[in-house]
């Protein structure tokens, strides 16, 4: 049950009865028309742009159209008020009634607020495909959770989601990987190791030449790089991939679908996206224009192969072969996504980092190219977290080297706290992540602040169980304060329908803390009216029917934590 799509199509009903009349000319669309929470409370319970959206086609005035809608309105038993507001917006205030049934279909309804609105489309969300050259640091745990929750909040929307992971394990790095294992390698030999510059200096590398050494004893040693940079680059990207899996799952991640970029090179995979791309006529042999502003030192007009991506809404044509003969970085991408399409994905959501921004243009035009513009292409990108602690900024791990990991945040504050606290801003702002304050129990902790709702719902549900209350479904809503609670579950389905459709997971943590913070106001409320409190002393079935409207409370976190991938608490420690 969404309240507000019933609302919405009582107004449009009553939109074409009006049609209906020749109060409101044929012809006109409706696809614009809104009802949704009014910008300030004490205005009504929705609000209506139906009047403005319609007035101009129509070529009426919107407060006509509004007085008119409204009479019509009126006539539903669930509508008790409709008033004109400005220039013609409808402010609706429904019947207690319709509030109370609210909180019934959230009790009996099972899934409430989950939607059918993707419609069993297939959609590949990819993310944190990093680097296999050492642990996750914390870039890719905001990148790791902001993935994991929007492809959870995909399906819980009607989609049918696959979690990818692209191994990058095709380039240059993988070579510094295998270098720097043969490093430790020699160490472990009991021969000091040459970590020079370019290298990767980080302790994880220790057991994995320990162990290299334990497999191969001192074959390797004193032999020049053709011998063994092969398989120890084989190996040492398994373990590091191994080490990857572990992050992630400490965090709650677990990918359907890992993708390995070696895997497109010497196979004619990257030749049959770009002959795709060619027989379109959008593959040619040309010398790109020179860069604006300084030129590099080494710049110099060379012609190259070119993909035609301007074509397809990017600035300016990509290289895909080097003068060389060699392929630049983009073309297996554009290989590794002509294979998602192939795949027959419905849509594609790419994760990156903050700074992969050049790059996305580029990605949507070889998407859309290779598609046919049939398979839309979103990328998400995640901006920088900053870590502090004891009011300082938190240094870096020791263990990597050279930043912060995954596992140095999971190990400080769980991985439930650390999943909310990723979702507390939109992807594109910047994170400030303070390990204090995010184990502070307090209401500036959103974490704390829901989990203490979800909590204090479960402690009344224990007591009331203790004095052998039997539940019921239908609450007693009286008072302003459950109402306003009531009110906010309401929003639920369309809040998760939004979130869908902008691929936005944050919204649902923003939501679950203004639920949270509805719901301690009613609780605070009850220490100075005791008939609001939900345990009704002496009177059983009082109680069973105060204590409706929180447990309703409790299915919607719960639901909205799932999403999030975040553990309710039962009790608060």
């Amino acid at each position: 049950m969404n309240l507000f799509s019933d609302i919405r199509a009582l107004v449009v009903e009553s939109l074409e009865a009006m049609v209906g009349e020749g109060a409101l000319p044929e012809g006109l669309s409706f696809d614009n028309v809104t009802v949704e929470p009014p910008r300030d409370a004490a205005h009504g319970d929705m609000a209506t742009n139906a009047a403005m959206v319609l007035a101009k086609p129509a070529k009426q005035k919107p407060r006509d159209i509004a007085e008119a809608l409204a009479a019509r309105l009126l006539a539903d038993a669930r509508i008790v008020k409709a008033e004109v507001a400005g220039p013609g917006f409808l402010n609706l205030r429904l019947d207690t009634g319709v509030w109370a049934g609210l909180v019934e279909t959230v009790l009996t309804t099972d899934g409430y607020g989950q939607s059918t609105m993707g419609a069993g489309q297939k959609v590949n969300v990819e993310y944190v495909s990093a680097n296999p050259t050492g642990p996750l640091h914390v870039g890719h745990t905001r990148g790791a959770v902001f993935g994991d929750a929007l492809a959870s909040l995909l399906e819980y929307a009607g989609h049918v989601v696959t979690r990818e992971y692209y191994i990058n394990d095709g380039g240059a790095q993988v070579d510094v990987l295998a270098r720097s294992t043969y490093e430790r390698y020699r160490e472990a030999l009991g021969h000091t190791p040459e970590i020079g510059e370019g290298l990767y200096p980080g302790d994880y590398l220790v057991p994995v030449g320990k162990a290299l050494a334990e497999l191969k004893g001192d074959v390797w040693l004193d032999q020049p790089e053709s011998v063994w940079l092969d398989e120890v680059r084989e190996y040492a990207t398994a373990q590091m991939m191994d080490l990857i899996r572990a992050d992630l799952k400490s965090l709650g991640v677990e990918m359907d679908v890992f993708f390995s970029e070696k895997s497109l090179y010497g196979t004619g995979r990257i030749e049959a996206a770009l002959a795709a791309l060619d027989a379109k006529g959008l593959i040619y042999e040309g010398v790109l224009a020179p860069p604006k502003g300084k030129l590099p030192e080494d710049w110099e007009p060379r012609e190259q192969t070119l993909f035609k991506s301007t074509d397809h809404g990017d600035d300016v044509d990509r290289p895909v072969k080097k003068s060389d003969g060699a392929w630049t970085y983009f073309a297996p991408d554009i290989a590794y996504h002509f294979d998602k399409v192939e795949r027959g994905f419905d849509a594609l959501i790419d994760i990156f980092g903050a700074d992969h921004g050049g790059y996305v243009k580029r990605m949507k035009a070889a998407v859309s190219a290779l598609s046919d513009g049939k398979v839309p292409l979103d990328v998400k990108l995640t901006q920088l977290v900053k870590l502090f602690k004891n009011g300082e900024p938190f240094k870096m791990s020791k263990r990597a080297g050279t930043f912060v990991t995954l596992r140095d945040v999971v190990d400080q504050v769980g991985p439930d706290v650390t999943r909310f606290v990723m979702l507390t801003r939109k992807n594109d702002a910047s994170l400030d992540f303070d390990f204090d304050k995010v184990l502070e129990q307090s209401r500036e902790n959103p974490v704390f602040y829901v989990q203490y709702a979800h909590a204090r719902v479960h402690s009344v549900l224990r007591k009331a169980d203790a004095l052998g209350v039997t539940l019921v479904d239908q609450p007693a809503l009286v008072d302003e304060a459950e109402l306003a609670v009531a009110k906010k579950l309401a929003e639920w389905p369309r809040l998760v329908e939004i979130a869908a459709r902008t691929h936005e997971p944050h919204r649902i943590a923003f939501y679950l803390y203004e639920l949270a913070s509805e719901f301690h106001a009613l609780w605070n409320r009850g220490n100075d009216k005791p008939e609001l409190r939900f345990l009704q002393e002496g009177d059983l079935a009082a109680t069973a029917a105060k204590i409706a409207l929180p447990r309703a409370v409790a299915v919607v976190i719960s639901a909205g934590l799932g999403i999030l991938g975040v553990t309710p608490a039962e009790e608060m420690r």
